[in-house]
């Protein structure tokens, strides 16, 4: 077993959502490599993560004996991604795909055999199956080096945000409007659902329903940790905090459908953490007016939790404009067919851009993100922390 580290009550890391934005997250979890001890197991005893960031959750979990070696291997994916590790971006796959779609408007419709999405991961799932060793997760928590870990999907069916949560058998699930919290051993199937995307990547159906991206009416993306029992939060953004809305402008011309597909998907993954912490923050604030002994006598189960969030300093859109040129041929063509390629329309490239080029200048942009608050950060984490 690594060498552990002092804690105050339980630590949750959250993860976001965002496609290839969840390389960002690498380069947080390689400077927060920097900060603790080689052989530290994970500083983080529950991990909660969604869509793109579900996968980094469950990669996590699994090497939690080892925090360092954990990184590094998903440092070693990430950094090496190619958009054919993730999708038939093969010309043969993505005619299949455009063919499929033409017969079935041509013939409005084809009954059970309708396109459910525009793109095939069939490459996402073997290179998941080969890559994560999903056993070791019921191991590091009987072991006791992590308490919890989750991965949040949306239910088509039932317009739930269903979190699927493996841990210790004291939690207890849980049930609040539009969102529930079910004990389930994990699989690469939880995985591909949380992170499949509307319209681009098909549905996964996990036994009775079919999910989707878990992003999708995540209202409270903080509520899976706190019934999680976590004590601090620490939560990886994809958006830079701050960011203000452009002014109104006169626009003569429509938007293009990439403009739109990206004003979907930023509404999908950027808008409800940051209101989610506020949240947090008023209910803080609010219980520190409270005596105990009326949160006692009331039986109120309220506490403070401690939250911190490291997000992007610059708009992940923006990083993404030089990296387009980077896709492969075929997807070119495809994105170039709806605009995407324009640079008023990169936010759809950059939830698309799986290119290792690009993957890397997120994983350094997230790295030095998190270096320049190492010290807040570290005292965060708990106190026995290596010297940078």
């Amino acid at each position: 077993m690594g060498e552990g580290m002092p804690q105050r009550g339980k630590i949750a890391l959250v993860m976001t959502g965002g496609g290839a934005h969840a390389a960002y997250q690498i380069g947080v979890l390689l400077a927060l490599t920097k900060m603790l001890p080689k052989t530290a197991v994970s500083p983080f005893s529950i991990i909660c993560g969604t869509s793109a960031g579900a996968i980094n959750a469950v990669a996590l979990a699994c090497y939690a004996d080892n925090f360092r070696r954990a990184v590094s291997q998903m440092v070693s994916v990430w950094a090496n991604f190619s958009m054919d590790q993730v999708i038939r971006a093969d010309t043969f796959g993505l005619l299949k795909t455009g063919a499929h779609w033409m017969l079935a408007m041509m013939l409005a419709g084809l009954g059970r055999q309708n396109p459910l999405s525009l793109l095939n991961r069939q490459p996402l799932h073997d290179l998941l199956c080969r890559r994560m060793p999903l056993d070791s997760i019921q191991k590091n928590i009987d072991a006791g080096l992590i308490h919890a870990v989750s991965v949040t999907t949306s239910g088509y069916a039932s317009g739930q945000s269903v979190t699927f949560f493996q841990g210790h058998e004291d939690i207890p699930i849980w049930q609040r409007i539009n969102r529930v919290g079910c004990r389930e051993r994990l699989t690469v199937e939880h995985l591909m659902a949380s992170s499949a995307i509307p319209f681009l990547f098909e549905p996964v159906k996990i036994h009775r329903e079919f999910f989707g991206d878990g992003s999708m009416r995540q209202m409270a993306p903080l509520s899976a940790p706190l019934h999680l029992q976590a004590d601090r939060l620490l939560v990886i953004g994809n958006k830079p905090e701050g960011l203000g809305k452009p002014g109104r402008v006169q626009v003569d011309e429509s938007p293009t459908l990439a403009e739109v597909a990206g004003h979907v998907l930023n509404s999908i993954f950027l808008d409800s953490m940051e209101a989610d912490l506020e949240r947090l923050k008023r209910i803080n604030n609010t219980i520190t007016l409270i005596p105990d002994h009326h949160l006692r006598d009331n039986g109120l189960d309220l506490r403070r939790v401690e939250a911190r969030m490291i997000s992007p300093s610059r708009d992940l859109a923006e990083v993404a404009q030089p990296y387009a040129s980077e896709l492969p041929r075929n997807m070119k063509l495809l994105l170039r067919g709806i605009g995407a390629l324009h640079k008023k329309s990169s936010t759809l490239v950059s939830y698309l851009l799986f290119e290792k080029a690009y993957c890397r200048e997120l994983i350094r942009l997230g790295y030095q993100d998190t270096l320049v608050q190492a010290d807040s950060i570290k005292s965060f984490i708990g106190e026995g922390l290596e010297q940078i």
